[in-house]
């Protein structure tokens, strides 16, 4: 199995030191050009590596700071601070995240009527359309887990505008097979392509923009829907409270929890000296679809690195990685074998960690265990700044740079 970039801590830092003199002023110019799967030097390549936490933001704002003026690298910061401004947009409408969830199973089971919607749907995703570009994109991200950034807009315009497939089974195609699959990003990347996430504004994929930034790969001319009509929906989402998070946590018999949400655990509780962990995986629970096989194993992989780490780092035993559907169970089991009183964990975002982590406190505290989740700095700050357009933020990055 080859990634992108193997899925460690280490492998993430000789990556971010290869491309940091790409950073600047050439990621301006050359960041949205897709020269194909053989040649991503103009992209950092480290979007699985974030989305897993195994290098924070906060240490690569650093290192490019420390080499480029804030003006000079500012649109990589600003790419950055995109992922930020997703996953507190989706914090603080959650619902958006709920009725995805239920449209996509019920279009799922719509799939095995075996009528034109499964026809066609099936097509796109095994790439036999009549668009080259597109049936070559769908291949990509099967065989690789990944795709550039604008490609990832052209395929979901014409999958929405010119395929009309129904936008959800889109965002759920990528979430299945994207190494970086996040739950915030893909699903409101999805909705700002069909024009509900900005409402009334809508991303249409233009041969001409294809051929150019394609170098010219690509020139689906005659082939793509010149119409855009920006896709409508009944449903209100409502702006809710962050929710808060405890601030201290008993540090005498603390146990603690890896997920997916984060890799860099040592970090985060530095202060505590668990008595033992335990690592659960939830990347079976993105879709009621099989996951990719890529997806599948950056994640497996990931996990044992931070596993490795926090090993060595709390000298402590750590079970796992366990992928269950039920997990208040096991760690009532956890805490019990090992006389745990407080289960730590990273604070797991809108997605299927927060799901299984609702459940499992519920559970946990009716016999007498406590769940505490600690919030990363970076979140905290920026978060709040998230609530409608990305401008709201986009303003505010410099004095988020300065308090991080």
């Amino acid at each position: 199995m080859s990634f992108p970039v193997i899925p460690t801590r280490k492998a993430g830092f000789e990556r971010l030191r290869k491309f940091l003199p790409n950073s600047g002023h050439r990621y301006a110019k050359n960041r949205n050009k897709d020269y194909g799967p053989d040649n991503r030097e103009n992209v950092s390549l480290l979007s699985g590596h974030i989305r897993h936490r195994l290098i924070l933001e906060k240490e690569i704002l650093s290192i490019v700071l420390g080499h480029y003026s804030q003006s000079t690298a500012e649109k990589f910061i600003q790419e950055l601070f995109w992922r930020g401004y997703f996953k507190g947009f989706l914090e603080q409408h959650p619902t958006i995240w709920t009725a995805y969830r239920r449209d996509v199973s019920a279009l799922t089971t719509t799939l095995d009527n075996k009528d034109d919607l499964a026809r066609f749907y099936y097509q796109a995703v095994n790439g036999e359309t009549d668009i080259s570009c597109f049936n070559s994109w769908a291949h990509e991200l099967v065989e690789t887990g990944y795709l550039h950034n604008h490609v990832r807009m052209w395929f979901a315009s014409i999958w929405i505008f010119t395929l009309k497939l129904p936008w959800q089974l889109g965002a759920d195609f990528f979430y299945r097979h994207l190494v970086d699959g996040d739950p915030a990003s893909n699903t409101l990347s999805w909705r700002w392509v069909g024009g509900l996430h900005t409402s009334g504004k809508s991303y249409l994929a233009r041969p001409s923009n294809i051929e150019r930034y394609t170098d010219a790969r690509f020139a689906p001319y005659g082939q793509l829907t010149t119409n855009s009509s920006p896709l409508e929906e009944d449903e209100y989402y409502p702006i809710s409270k962050i929710p808060a998070t405890s601030k201290k946590v008993n540090p005498e018999v603390v146990g603690l929890l890896i997920t997916e949400e984060e890799g860099y655990s040592e970090d985060l509780f530095k202060d505590l000296e668990p008595t033992a962990g335990i690592a659960l995986l939830t990347t079976h629970a993105r879709s009621p679809q099989p996951i990719g096989i890529h997806a599948k194993a950056f994640s497996k992989y990931a996990f044992h690195d931070s596993i490795s780490r926090a090993v060595n780092h709390f000298k402590c035993t750590l079970g796992g990685p366990f992928e269950l559907d039920e997990w208040g169970t096991v760690l009532l089991k956890f805490a019990r074998e090992h006389g745990v009183q407080t289960i730590a964990t990273a604070y797991a975002p809108v997605g299927p960690v927060a799901e299984k982590l609702s459940d499992a406190r519920s559970y946990l505290a009716k016999h007498g265990i406590a769940l505490y989740e600690r919030q990363r700095a970076y979140d905290l700050l920026t978060w709040p700044y998230a609530k409608r357009g990305f401008f709201s933020l986009k303003k505010k990055i410099p004095d988020i740079l300065k308090r991080l």
